[in-house]
Protein backbone atom coordinates (compact mmCIF):
# COMPACT_ATOMS: atom_id res chain seq x y z
CA UNK A 1 0.00 0.00 0.00
CA UNK A 2 2.95 2.39 0.89
CA UNK A 3 4.37 1.95 -2.53
CA UNK A 4 1.40 2.49 -4.26
CA UNK A 5 1.06 5.43 -2.13
CA UNK A 6 4.31 7.16 -3.24
CA UNK A 7 3.92 6.03 -6.81
CA UNK A 8 0.55 8.23 -7.03
CA UNK A 9 2.21 11.16 -4.85
CA UNK A 10 5.24 11.21 -7.61
CA UNK A 11 3.14 12.27 -9.83
CA UNK A 12 1.18 14.94 -7.98
CA UNK A 13 2.48 18.17 -8.48
CA UNK A 14 0.52 19.68 -5.76
CA UNK A 15 2.59 17.75 -3.18
CA UNK A 16 5.38 18.68 -5.20
CA UNK A 17 4.79 22.34 -4.22
CA UNK A 18 4.20 21.52 -0.75
CA UNK A 19 6.96 19.24 -0.15
CA UNK A 20 9.41 21.98 -2.16
CA UNK A 21 8.64 24.48 0.67
CA UNK A 22 9.47 22.12 4.06
CA UNK A 23 12.79 23.36 5.80
CA UNK A 24 14.40 19.92 4.91
CA UNK A 25 13.27 19.03 1.70
CA UNK A 26 16.85 19.45 0.15
CA UNK A 27 18.73 17.64 3.09
CA UNK A 28 15.94 14.81 1.98
CA UNK A 29 16.82 14.85 -1.55
CA UNK A 30 20.53 15.74 -0.98
CA UNK A 31 20.69 11.12 -0.32
CA UNK A 32 19.66 10.49 -3.71
CA UNK A 33 21.05 14.08 -5.63
CA UNK A 34 24.08 15.01 -6.30
CA UNK A 35 23.57 18.78 -6.08
CA UNK A 36 21.65 21.44 -8.15
CA UNK A 37 23.97 21.83 -10.94
CA UNK A 38 26.49 19.94 -13.22
CA UNK A 39 29.57 21.27 -11.75
CA UNK A 40 28.24 19.97 -8.19
CA UNK A 41 27.85 16.47 -9.72
CA UNK A 42 30.85 16.46 -11.16
CA UNK A 43 32.60 16.70 -8.20
CA UNK A 44 30.89 13.96 -6.91
CA UNK A 45 31.24 11.96 -10.10
CA UNK A 46 35.16 12.32 -9.79
CA UNK A 47 34.75 11.43 -5.94
CA UNK A 48 33.15 8.47 -6.77
CA UNK A 49 35.88 7.54 -9.58
CA UNK A 50 38.55 8.08 -7.53
CA UNK A 51 36.86 5.18 -5.43
CA UNK A 52 36.98 2.98 -8.56
CA UNK A 53 33.42 3.57 -9.51
CA UNK A 54 32.24 4.74 -13.08
CA UNK A 55 29.60 7.09 -13.49
CA UNK A 56 26.47 8.09 -15.58
CA UNK A 57 24.68 11.47 -15.07
CA UNK A 58 21.59 12.34 -15.36
CA UNK A 59 20.27 15.83 -15.51
CA UNK A 60 16.74 15.41 -13.81
CA UNK A 61 13.63 16.74 -15.57
CA UNK A 62 10.72 14.86 -17.45
CA UNK A 63 7.14 15.90 -19.08
CA UNK A 64 7.93 19.09 -20.54
CA UNK A 65 5.69 20.69 -22.52
CA UNK A 66 7.37 23.48 -23.69
CA UNK A 67 10.44 23.53 -26.89
CA UNK A 68 12.52 26.11 -25.12
CA UNK A 69 12.80 24.32 -21.96
CA UNK A 70 13.65 21.02 -24.36
CA UNK A 71 16.40 22.59 -26.46
CA UNK A 72 17.67 24.06 -22.89
CA UNK A 73 17.70 20.53 -21.50
CA UNK A 74 19.51 19.94 -25.15
CA UNK A 75 21.77 22.11 -24.37
CA UNK A 76 22.64 21.60 -20.91
CA UNK A 77 23.47 17.96 -21.73
CA UNK A 78 25.83 18.83 -24.57
CA UNK A 79 27.86 21.40 -21.99
CA UNK A 80 27.56 18.59 -19.51
CA UNK A 81 29.75 16.79 -22.06
CA UNK A 82 31.97 19.24 -22.66
CA UNK A 83 32.53 19.24 -18.69
CA UNK A 84 32.97 15.86 -18.54
CA UNK A 85 35.53 16.15 -21.29
CA UNK A 86 37.58 18.47 -19.56
CA UNK A 87 37.82 17.02 -16.41
CA UNK A 88 38.62 13.83 -17.71
CA UNK A 89 35.84 12.06 -15.65
CA UNK A 90 34.80 8.56 -16.00
CA UNK A 91 31.65 9.60 -17.06
CA UNK A 92 28.44 9.06 -19.40
CA UNK A 93 25.04 10.70 -19.24
CA UNK A 94 21.71 9.55 -19.30
CA UNK A 95 18.69 11.18 -19.90
CA UNK A 96 14.74 10.95 -20.82
CA UNK A 97 13.36 11.79 -23.75
CA UNK A 98 10.83 13.96 -22.69
CA UNK A 99 12.74 15.88 -21.59
CA UNK A 100 14.24 16.67 -24.92
CA UNK A 101 10.35 17.16 -26.10
CA UNK A 102 8.84 13.77 -26.63
CA UNK A 103 5.48 14.75 -25.69
CA UNK A 104 5.49 18.13 -28.00
CA UNK A 105 6.54 16.30 -31.15
CA UNK A 106 8.29 13.37 -31.68
CA UNK A 107 10.75 14.93 -34.47
CA UNK A 108 11.50 17.65 -32.63
CA UNK A 109 12.90 15.47 -29.78
CA UNK A 110 14.83 13.19 -32.37
CA UNK A 111 16.99 16.23 -33.55
CA UNK A 112 17.72 16.98 -30.02
CA UNK A 113 18.54 13.78 -28.97
CA UNK A 114 20.21 13.59 -32.47
CA UNK A 115 22.24 16.79 -31.57
CA UNK A 116 23.30 15.30 -28.14
CA UNK A 117 24.71 11.84 -29.45
CA UNK A 118 26.95 13.86 -32.10
CA UNK A 119 28.76 15.60 -29.43
CA UNK A 120 29.06 12.94 -27.08
CA UNK A 121 30.25 11.13 -30.16
CA UNK A 122 32.77 13.93 -31.30
CA UNK A 123 33.94 13.56 -27.42
CA UNK A 124 34.40 10.16 -27.24
CA UNK A 125 31.43 9.47 -25.10
CA UNK A 126 28.33 7.76 -24.98
CA UNK A 127 24.32 8.35 -24.10
CA UNK A 128 22.12 6.31 -22.31
CA UNK A 129 18.00 6.76 -23.11
CA UNK A 130 16.09 6.35 -20.04
CA UNK A 131 12.75 4.27 -20.19
CA UNK A 132 9.30 6.11 -18.76
CA UNK A 133 5.70 5.18 -18.37
CA UNK A 134 4.16 2.07 -20.40
CA UNK A 135 2.86 4.95 -22.68
CA UNK A 136 6.27 6.32 -23.94
CA UNK A 137 7.78 2.50 -23.90
CA UNK A 138 7.13 2.39 -28.21
CA UNK A 139 8.00 6.02 -28.98
CA UNK A 140 11.39 5.87 -26.77
CA UNK A 141 12.06 2.87 -28.97
CA UNK A 142 11.42 4.11 -32.39
CA UNK A 143 13.29 7.18 -31.86
CA UNK A 144 16.25 5.20 -30.49
CA UNK A 145 15.86 3.30 -33.26
CA UNK A 146 15.68 6.31 -35.79
CA UNK A 147 19.48 7.23 -33.70
CA UNK A 148 21.18 4.01 -33.45
CA UNK A 149 21.29 3.79 -37.41
CA UNK A 150 23.23 6.34 -37.71
CA UNK A 151 25.66 6.17 -33.88
CA UNK A 152 26.67 3.49 -32.37
CA UNK A 153 27.20 5.53 -29.03
CA UNK A 154 23.89 5.21 -27.70
CA UNK A 155 21.88 2.50 -25.79
CA UNK A 156 18.50 2.47 -23.83
CA UNK A 157 16.72 0.88 -20.87
CA UNK A 158 14.36 -2.03 -20.67
CA UNK A 159 12.14 -2.92 -18.18
CA UNK A 160 11.69 -6.33 -16.93
CA UNK A 161 8.15 -6.15 -15.68
CA UNK A 162 6.42 -5.63 -18.81
CA UNK A 163 5.31 -8.51 -21.12
CA UNK A 164 6.77 -6.36 -23.83
CA UNK A 165 9.92 -7.03 -22.78
CA UNK A 166 11.30 -10.15 -24.06
CA UNK A 167 10.13 -9.15 -27.94
CA UNK A 168 12.19 -5.91 -27.41
CA UNK A 169 15.48 -7.85 -26.10
CA UNK A 170 15.37 -9.84 -29.02
CA UNK A 171 15.44 -7.05 -31.64
CA UNK A 172 17.83 -5.10 -29.57
CA UNK A 173 19.86 -8.06 -29.28
CA UNK A 174 19.84 -8.87 -33.45
CA UNK A 175 21.10 -5.21 -33.49
CA UNK A 176 23.47 -5.46 -30.95
CA UNK A 177 22.19 -2.54 -28.90
CA UNK A 178 23.54 -1.50 -25.82
CA UNK A 179 20.67 -2.27 -22.96
CA UNK A 180 20.85 -1.12 -19.84
CA UNK A 181 18.12 -3.79 -17.98
CA UNK A 182 16.06 -2.88 -14.68
CA UNK A 183 12.81 -3.91 -13.15
CA UNK A 184 11.12 -0.97 -13.79
CA UNK A 185 9.33 2.11 -11.14
CA UNK A 186 6.46 2.96 -12.41
CA UNK A 187 2.85 2.30 -11.62
CA UNK A 188 1.65 -0.07 -14.27
CA UNK A 189 -1.71 -1.72 -14.93
CA UNK A 190 -2.06 -5.79 -15.16
CA UNK A 191 -2.75 -5.67 -18.78
CA UNK A 192 0.86 -4.67 -19.64
CA UNK A 193 3.40 -4.98 -16.44
CA UNK A 194 3.69 -8.47 -14.40
CA UNK A 195 2.25 -7.33 -10.85
CA UNK A 196 4.13 -10.22 -8.63
CA UNK A 197 7.48 -9.79 -7.62
CA UNK A 198 8.50 -13.49 -8.03
CA UNK A 199 7.04 -12.95 -12.02
CA UNK A 200 8.92 -9.01 -11.88
CA UNK A 201 12.18 -11.32 -11.19
CA UNK A 202 11.71 -14.00 -13.33
CA UNK A 203 11.68 -12.20 -16.18
CA UNK A 204 14.25 -10.44 -15.15
CA UNK A 205 16.65 -13.42 -15.46
CA UNK A 206 15.38 -14.52 -18.39
CA UNK A 207 15.90 -11.30 -20.16
CA UNK A 208 19.43 -11.08 -18.55
CA UNK A 209 20.75 -14.26 -20.02
CA UNK A 210 19.14 -13.30 -23.11
CA UNK A 211 21.53 -10.03 -23.57
CA UNK A 212 24.53 -11.85 -22.61
CA UNK A 213 24.24 -14.64 -24.34
CA UNK A 214 23.28 -12.51 -27.55
CA UNK A 215 26.67 -10.75 -26.86
CA UNK A 216 25.77 -6.95 -26.31
CA UNK A 217 27.20 -4.65 -24.20
CA UNK A 218 24.97 -4.79 -20.84
CA UNK A 219 24.06 -3.50 -18.09
CA UNK A 220 22.55 -4.75 -14.71
CA UNK A 221 20.87 -1.93 -13.13
CA UNK A 222 19.28 -3.84 -9.74
CA UNK A 223 20.30 -3.33 -6.04
CA UNK A 224 18.86 -7.07 -5.38
CA UNK A 225 21.47 -9.54 -4.36
CA UNK A 226 19.57 -12.28 -6.22
CA UNK A 227 19.44 -10.49 -9.63
CA UNK A 228 23.23 -9.92 -8.81
CA UNK A 229 23.97 -13.06 -8.14
CA UNK A 230 22.04 -15.20 -11.38
CA UNK A 231 24.04 -12.91 -13.39
CA UNK A 232 27.69 -13.67 -11.92
CA UNK A 233 26.33 -17.16 -12.00
CA UNK A 234 25.70 -17.16 -16.08
CA UNK A 235 28.55 -15.34 -16.77
CA UNK A 236 30.89 -17.52 -14.85
CA UNK A 237 28.86 -20.97 -16.01
CA UNK A 238 29.32 -19.66 -19.19
CA UNK A 239 32.62 -18.25 -20.05
CA UNK A 240 31.28 -14.61 -20.33
CA UNK A 241 33.91 -11.92 -20.04
CA UNK A 242 33.87 -8.95 -17.41
CA UNK A 243 34.44 -6.38 -20.15
CA UNK A 244 31.03 -7.73 -21.65
CA UNK A 245 28.80 -6.50 -18.53
CA UNK A 246 28.93 -3.64 -15.64
CA UNK A 247 26.29 -3.46 -12.47
CA UNK A 248 24.85 0.07 -12.25
CA UNK A 249 23.21 1.33 -9.09
CA UNK A 250 21.44 4.46 -8.05
CA UNK A 251 23.38 6.91 -6.02
CA UNK A 252 22.31 6.48 -2.49
CA UNK A 253 21.49 3.28 -2.52
CA UNK A 254 22.53 -0.08 -0.98
CA UNK A 255 26.63 1.95 -0.62
CA UNK A 256 28.11 -0.49 1.43
CA UNK A 257 27.03 -3.15 -1.50
CA UNK A 258 28.31 -0.90 -4.08
CA UNK A 259 32.20 -1.05 -2.44
CA UNK A 260 31.87 -4.74 -2.27
CA UNK A 261 31.50 -5.44 -5.37
CA UNK A 262 34.16 -2.99 -6.64
CA UNK A 263 36.47 -4.70 -4.25
CA UNK A 264 35.50 -8.14 -5.41
CA UNK A 265 36.84 -6.58 -9.28
CA UNK A 266 33.11 -6.24 -10.74
CA UNK A 267 32.63 -2.87 -13.01
CA UNK A 268 30.56 -0.95 -11.21
CA UNK A 269 28.55 1.78 -12.46
CA UNK A 270 26.46 4.41 -10.28
CA UNK A 271 23.37 6.17 -12.00
CA UNK A 272 23.91 9.91 -10.37
CA UNK A 273 21.92 12.62 -10.76
CA UNK A 274 21.29 15.72 -10.26
CA UNK A 275 19.47 19.00 -10.83
CA UNK A 276 16.06 20.69 -8.88
CA UNK A 277 13.71 18.81 -9.85
CA UNK A 278 14.16 15.95 -8.03
CA UNK A 279 10.76 15.42 -6.45
CA UNK A 280 9.41 12.52 -9.06
CA UNK A 281 12.92 10.93 -9.20
CA UNK A 282 12.99 11.03 -5.24
CA UNK A 283 9.52 9.84 -4.43
CA UNK A 284 10.01 6.53 -7.43
CA UNK A 285 13.19 5.70 -5.56
CA UNK A 286 11.14 5.72 -2.24
CA UNK A 287 8.79 3.78 -3.52
CA UNK A 288 11.34 1.09 -4.54
CA UNK A 289 11.85 0.39 -1.25
CA UNK A 290 9.87 2.17 1.22
CA UNK A 291 12.32 1.56 4.01
CA UNK A 292 14.36 4.37 2.59
CA UNK A 293 11.78 6.97 3.71
CA UNK A 294 12.16 6.50 7.38
CA UNK A 295 15.78 6.16 7.17
CA UNK A 296 15.82 9.43 5.19
CA UNK A 297 13.54 11.63 7.44
CA UNK A 298 16.08 10.29 10.18
CA UNK A 299 18.86 11.69 8.55
CA UNK A 300 17.09 14.91 7.01
CA UNK A 301 16.44 15.87 10.48
CA UNK A 302 19.55 14.71 12.06
CA UNK A 303 18.23 12.18 14.20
Amino acid sequence: MLKQTLLFLSERNDFKNVLFKLPFASGMAGRFVAGDTSEEALDVARQLNDSGFRVTLDLLGESVSDRAEAELAAAEYAESLAEIDAHEAKTTISLKLTQLGLDIDTDFCYENLLGIVRRAEELGNFVRIDMEDSEHTQTTLDVFYRVFEQYRNVGIVIQSYLHRSEADIARLVELGASVRLCKGAYNEPASVAFQEKSEVDGNYVRLMKMLLDGGVPTAIASHDERMIDATLEHVSRNGIPDDAFEIQMLYGVRRDYQRHLVANGLNMRIYLPYGSQWYSYFMRRMAERPANLLFVMRAAIGD
